[in-house]
Order: structure tokens, then C-alpha cells, then sequence
């Protein structure tokens, strides 16, 4: 046997060839094997029986919104990092904005670093953000290890954080594609928006309706053509209008370099059973018909859409008024991640192996990644163990976001994460968690691969 410090043995393990028995050693924090079942243990290993629970590999959630520093009481990275441990997420990215400062400049960036340094029981990485009149420091966040921008082509809903129109998008990207970075866009189109039926109160429908997919669909219009002006790389986010679904699938035949995520919430919640007044479930874009949903599931089967993430958007309970046009926008589900989307998944014929190749590998893979997101030798020793079959329900109380407001409140999920392991150490078990054990990653400037900061 090779080198082992540990050895964790399932009979459900998920590599990329398939769920198969295996025992799965571990040296140094990466995997070194991937062995039979009934593999001999070397002497002086320790031996993890996991049994009929599922080893995945820890989840890659490449859209969080941590918020710290400046609203900090609307989430941190020590309550974040540890919603993520609790739920298998052991990589998380950084959204660039609703801190304060914004992730817009290398101080920035450096500020933001130094705030989660301390605080990460798991692996932290940073998106930088593309606002207009900040193209001179897109390059130098680049070459300090962001992962890419984040743009927004509609407002964002924070003042420090404006968006960018089509000529702004034009100019950014252009500089992005000058050194092959990464722009992520929240598309919705804002003449779409300022046209749509705009009416307060607590209706769903009536927020629904200032929303529409018509939104979606022109701004990720928008940005394919840019980026195949540009021959740039553009990543589509939180995608749930299925409307788009043919353009995205045309522009990936022709060539374009585009990419596409949905979130949970998309996937698992639908427009019907939202009650009014429940701002719990307000996010932008919205959650949508249940007709909707299925072809959301038939994109991810086929690949139009590539990955799913998050989107954990926090706030305080005091912003999640009864009024949907005036409540803060964002669903808080890192925790509860994994469940909610096996849940759907396998109602939907789907296997353990699909959910890990949309949550692990394709987001690993966006963001370049390479030690991250599989069961095989070489890789981070990062794992995820579930119990399949147990199922739960949702209890606010026992989340550790920091607000614990969820769109999940009361629902029965399949899927009970036993364990979170980062680095081959055990960092939650049962709901108990480890002292922070996370490394602040960045884009290793000549080959794509996470790097450790000094």
C-alpha cells in the first residue's frame, strides 16, 4: 500500500470512475490511493470505518457571500466557514461585494484576507469585482490570486457595488480577456427590469412579475455576444430563467467560452409553494415555476448548465420585511446545500455521482482548482461523508449562519452529513466542530492551482 496516515473505508465511495467500495488513503493531506475495499491496512495507519455512509468529495462552492468585514452582523467567516463544514462544503469563494470594503482593489482584497485569516474552518478563496472606473486594478487583482470578477449588469443592490452597462462590460472585459481571467455576471438586464409591473407589498406573484425571465434572457444574451467579440471567458450565474437554456446551448456549440450555474433553491423550491410575506424566499433572479425547475434538472443532465452553487446571501432578520419589493434579496442555504439538491436529485433518478460531478468537480474546475473536487490520488484529502438514505427536518435553530433565517424552514431532506474532513483532519463531526483548520487560497498565477498565502 502506499504511503497512509489514514485510511477511510466505505463500501459507497464516489470517484470519478463511479461509486464503488474503496478504501481511501490519506498522507500529508492528499490522497494518496484509492485502494480495494478489503485493501490491508498498513501498520501504524489509522483506520475510519465508515461502512454504508457515502464518501464524497468535500463540496466546492464557488458563490458565497461572507459580507466580512463592514456587515459583519449579516454574516462572517467564522459562522459561514462553519454553516459550510456542517453541511460537507470544504472550499468555499468569496463574493467580492456586500463587505465593506468591496473586493474592487489588491487593499482591498488584502483587507478581506487578513479579516478571514483566522476564522476559516475551511478553505477560502476570493472573487474580485468589476465596477465601472476600476479596469486599471482588475490586472493587479489577477496577479494577486483572485479567481476572477464579479460584474453586474443590473443594479446590485448596494451602492459601493454599481453596475456595469454595455459599454462598461465591453471595456472590463476586454482587459479581463487581455489576460485570459474570468468574468461571473449576474444577468439580468436593467430596461427590462425598469419596465416590468412594479408593485410593493406582500404578494409573491407581484414580485415574480418585477422580475421577469425576459430579464435574464437579454442580459445573457448580452454577455455571449460580448464574449465572443472578445473570445473571452464569461460565466453565467445563478441562472433560472430555462428560457435562456437554448441560447447558452447554441453559443457552447459555437464555440463561445461560456459557462452556466444554478443554485438549490432554483432546483428545489418553486414559485407555487411560496407563501406571501415569506421574504425568506426573495432572491434575484426568483425562484420560479415548477415547469420551470424540470428543465433547469434537464439542463444539468445534459450540460447546458455546468455546476451548482450556493448563493448564500444572508442578511439580519429585521431586513426580511413582509414586503418583497423593499426585503432584502438572498436565500441562506450553505449548510444546507448538499441535502437540499440530493433531495431533488434523487426523487429525479439521479445517482450520488451526479451530484458530486455539478457541486465538486465543475466547480473546482471553474475556478482552476486542480487538488480540489475528486476521489483520487493526488488530490487535497477533502471529504464529505453522508448517510444517503437518513432524512431531516429543517430546524432554524440548529444552522450556524449567523442569522438563521431559511427558505428550508420545516422541510424534510434526505441526506444527514456526517463528517467534514479538510486536509485528511477531521474539522466536523456529529455537529461538533474542530478549531479553524482553513488555508486562504488564491489562483497560482502560472498554472491555475490554489495556492496557500504566506
Amino acid at each position: 500500500m502506499p504511503d497512509a496516515e489514514l485510511v477511510l473505508r466505505s463500501r459507497r465511495v464516489v470517484t470519478p470512475e463511479g461509486v464503488r467500495p474503496a478504501a481511501v488513503a490519506v498522507a500529508g493531506g492528499r490522497i494518496t490511493a484509492v485502494l480495494p475495499y478489503d485493501a490491508d491496512v498498513p501498520p501504524g495507519a489509522r483506520l475510519e470505518e465508515l461502512g454504508d455512509d457515502a464518501l464524497l468529495p468535500g463540496l466546492v462552492d464557488t458563490h458565497v457571500h461572507v459580507n466580512d468585514p463592514g456587515r459583519t452582523e449579516w454574516e462572517g467567516f467564522w459562522t459561514a466557514t462553519r454553516a459550510a463544514a456542517a453541511g460537507g462544503v470544504t472550499t468555499l469563494v468569496d463574493m467580492p461585494l456586500n463587505s465593506l470594503p468591496p473586493t474592487t482593489t489588491v487593499d482591498h482584497l488584502r483587507t478581506k484576507q487578513k479579516t478571514a485569516a483566522d476564522k476559516a474552518h475551511v478553505d477560502v478563496g476570493f472573487w474580485g469585482g468589476a465596477l465601472p472606473g476600476n479596469v486599471g486594478d482588475l490586472r493587479p487583482l489577477h496577479d494577486a490570486g483572485v479567481f476572477g470578477f464579479k460584474a453586474f449588469l443590473s443594479p446590485s443592490g448596494v451602492d459601493e457595488f454599481p453596475h456595469l452597462d454595455a459599454s462598461q462590460l465591453g471595456v472590463s472585459l476586454a482587459e479581463i480577456a487581455g489576460f485570459d481571467g474570468l468574468l461571473i455576471a449576474h444577468a439580468e438586464d436593467p430596461h427590462h427590469l425598469a419596465t416590468a409591473p412594479s408593485r410593493g407589498g406582500p404578494r409573491y406573484a407581484d414580485f415574480l412579475a418585477s422580475r421577469p425571465r425576459g430579464a435574464e434572457n437579454s442580459a445573457v444574451a448580452e454577455l455571449i455576444a460580448q464574449a465572443g467579440r472578445l473570445d473571452a471567458r464569461v460565466h453565467v450565474l445563478h441562472l433560472s430563467s430555462s428560457d435562456a437554456l437554448p441560447l447558452i446551448a447554441a453559443a457552447k456549440a459555437d464555440g463561445v467560452r461560456v459557462t452556466v450555474e444554478t443554485c438549490p433553491h432554483y432546483l428545489t423550491l418553486t414559485a407555487e409553494e411560496v407563501p406571501d410575506g415569506a421574504s425568506e424566499f426573495k432572491c434575484c433572479p426568483p425562484i420560479r415555476e415548477a415547469a420551470n425547475q424540470d428543465l433547469l434538472w434537464q439542463a444539468l443532465a445534459d450540460g447546458t448548465i455546468d455546476c451548482v452553487v450556493t448563493d448564500h446571501s444572508p442578511c439580519t432578520a429585521d431586513l426580511k420585511t413582509a414586503d418583497f419589493a423593499t426585503a432584502w434579496g438572498g436565500i441562506a442555504g450553505l449548510q444546507l446545500s448538499l441535502p437540499a439538491v440530493w433531495t431533488g436529485a434523487r426523487a429525479r433518478g439521479y445517482g450520488l455521482q451526479d451530484v458530486v460531478r455539478w457541486m465538486c468537480a465543475r466547480t473546482a474546475g471553474l475556478v482552476g482548482l486542480e487538488h480540489k473536487g475528486a476521489i483520487e490520488a493526488g488530490r487535497d484529502a477533502d471529504f464529505a461523508v453522508l448517510a444517503p438514505e437518513a432524512a431531516f427536518t429543517v430546524d432554524p435553530a440548529h444552522l450556524q449562519h449567523r442569522n438563521r433565517v431559511t427558505a428550508y424552514a420545516g422541510k424534510t431532506l434526505y441526506g444527514v452529513v456526517r463528517s467534514t474532513w479538510l486536509r485528511g483532519q477531521r474539522v466536523m463531526a456529529d455537529g461538533e466542530f474542530s478549531a479553524p483548520r482553513g488555508q486562504l487560497l488564491t489562483r497560482t498565477p502560472d498554472s491555475g492551482r490554489p495556492r496557500k498565502e504566506p
